[in-house]
């Protein structure tokens, strides 16, 4: 058997990996389809991704209309490793500022999780495909206010070369390893 060697990799690693909230604000995260769920992933996410110190940015849209980030969500967001940007379109890649600083993270890979899958979420992945950046769509911390809607958002983004995991997986993925010093407060969270 032959060794194929290819100029692309399949892992997500840690070093090259940065995540992107979307949207989960108070006057929107109410009316998503198993939102309760989808915040407590989002929280378990969270914590996982400071204890293995990938950077996190916070996008909200249209904060006049939709509100603040729910409480849950802030309250454990760190200064530190966090940035927070307000926009009015529906791709984070179209406002400036939250394109700037994605940018700047030389990071290819973009964890994606929020609200709505169908809108915001997948126009962000299509458009960080587009960019060359890789966008990992976090199923089970993603939403939208109809089933069939996320589902769609799901399909589309695997097909134009999206990556489709879930918060234990991405977590575990990006620990690596039992010895890691993150993997105590990894497995902690997923209990």
């Amino acid at each position: 058997m032959s060794t194929m060697i290819t100029d692309r990799t399949y892992r997500i690693a840690r070093e090259n990996t940065q995540a992107m909230i979307i949207d989960v604000q108070e006057r929107l995260t109410p009316h998503i389809y198993d939102y309760e769920n989808i915040v407590k992933k989002t929280v378990t996410l969270i914590k996982g991704l400071q204890a293995l110190d990938v950077p996190i940015m916070l996008n909200e849209q249209y904060k006049k209309g939709l509100g603040d980030t729910i409480p849950e969500i802030r309250e454990i967001l760190e200064e530190s490793n966090s940035k927070s940007f307000e926009k009015v379109t529906f791709s984070a890649c179209d406002n400036d500022d939250s394109w700037h600083h994605l940018a700047q993270q030389n990071r290819s890979i973009v964890l994606l999780f929020g609200a709505e899958a169908h809108v915001c979420v997948m126009q962000t992945a299509l458009d960080l495909l587009d960019n060359g950046m890789q966008p990992v769509i976090i199923g089970d911390a993603v939403g939208s206010r109809f089933p069939y809607d996320k589902k769609q958002a799901i399909r589309r983004i695997r097909r134009a070369g999206g990556v489709i995991s879930t918060v234990e997986s991405i977590l575990f993925e990006l620990c690596r390893s039992s010895k890691d010093p993150a993997f105590k407060t990894i497995s902690n969270l997923i209990k």
